[in-house]
């Protein structure tokens, strides 16, 4: 049986293979929206994980080798590349959403040599020191388990040196001094130095997704919300291109809903930060915008995310929440679900839905 799926070689139909995200991000890959590159690691893998104690099969790595291969043509990018370098996420996804519960890391492949190959590219050192500092906080945390707040220590420390107030005013310089001592703190922790191979990482990185599948705050979730074995029975682990929206004024990320999910109204809602990263909106960071003034700042990728979001539901045909990034003017969606919404806003969702046609009035019934 595959272990790996490229993203146009799933669908949206085998949520139990493929986690929910990574089903979404396969249809939505066939339905030819902007989706960036990249590949399923399936929730079989992972129970096999756990029935193997602990250790990945033996033919994972060549598969997620050769998958990794197609990114690299796809994109032009090269993995561990002082040039071109090629940078991926790594996020869980169980067939069921448990929001926040499981892990995911930003920024994969970089080290001392294709941080110089981002800076170069993007004509950004800036930028390019900050991915970093990220990555290895996010790697630190979730393979290491390093507390977040060691990390936030040394930040804090280096915004009082700079005398400046956000973590976006940090300079080229202090965001180096940074990135050396989150090194040390992971090396301290762990004993060991801080990967620097691209496959060492995401290898790491793929075994700490499969063990989050077990961790206290996941189990404690699924028994709260009785979601069974044979509801969700490990979680899939997605492995995507980096698309960035923190690389100057014309990249976002945002977080919407394609209706307004208290009352239904038929008109996006949701959020976005200017020159961000997703985790930036979710954690809550910086505060976000209201979604409609994107329309001033990027008026392009407004109108674009609007048909985007008439596109999903006439597919779905139920209201969706969707993660977005725009890297330099570039829209990409990351993710979508059916989105939550309370009595009043499904009521009034299922009648619009019907008068428009979306949905038979069976449907709405349901």
């Amino acid at each position: 049986m595959k272990s790996v799926y490229f993203f146009n070689e799933g669908d949206g139909n085998n949520r139990k293979l493929l986690g929910g995200k990574g089903a979404g991000l396969c249809e939505m890959t066939r339905l030819k929206l902007p989706v960036p590159p990249g590949f399923v690691i399936t929730t079989e893998v992972c129970k096999n994980y756990y029935k193997n104690n602990k250790k990945l099969p033996k033919n994972l790595l060549p598969e997620v080798k050769r998958n990794i291969t197609k990114i690299e043509k796809k994109t032009g990018k090269k993995w561990n590349s002082k040039e071109n370098p090629l940078l991926v996420s790594v996020r869980s996804g169980a067939a069921i959403s448990m929001p926040g519960m499981m892990d995911t890391i930003l920024n994969l492949g970089l080290n001392d040599e294709t941080v110089l190959g981002l800076a170069k590219k993007s004509n950004n050192p800036r930028f390019a020191w900050d991915s970093y500092r990220r990555f290895i906080q996010l790697f630190g945390k979730v393979v290491f388990g390093v507390d977040d707040k060691k990390f936030d220590e040394v930040l804090e420390r280096a915004k009082k040196n700079q005398a400046v107030q956000a973590d976006s005013a940090l300079n080229e310089k202090s965001l180096k001094q940074v990135v050396d001592e989150y090194k040390k703190i992971c090396e301290k922790h762990s004993g060991i130095p801080f990967p620097s191979d691209a496959f060492e990482q995401l290898e790491l990185a793929i075994k700490a997704v499969f063990s989050s599948w077990m961790g206290e705050r996941a189990i404690i979730y699924r028994n709260k919300n009785n979601i069974t074995k044979n509801i969700a029975d490990g979680t899939a682990v997605n492995v995507v291109t980096m698309v960035f929206g923190n690389m100057g004024n014309d990249c976002a990320t945002g977080v919407v809903f394609t209706r307004n999910p208290a009352d239904g109204t038929k008109q996006i809602f949701g959020e976005y930060l200017i020159n961000a990263q997703g985790e930036d909106v979710v954690a809550g960071v910086r505060t976000g915008k209201p979604v409609e003034l994107l329309k001033t700042e990027l008026p392009d990728t407004y109108s674009q995310l609007v048909n985007t979001c008439k596109n999903l539901e006439k597919h779905y045909k139920e209201p969706q929440d969707i993660e977005f990034t725009v890297e330099q003017g570039k829209f990409y969606l990351l993710q979508t679900r059916s989105a939550k919404m309370n009595a009043a806003g499904m009521i009034k969702t299922s009648v619009d839905m019907t008068k428009e046609k979306l949905i038979t009035q069976q449907r709405a019934l349901l």
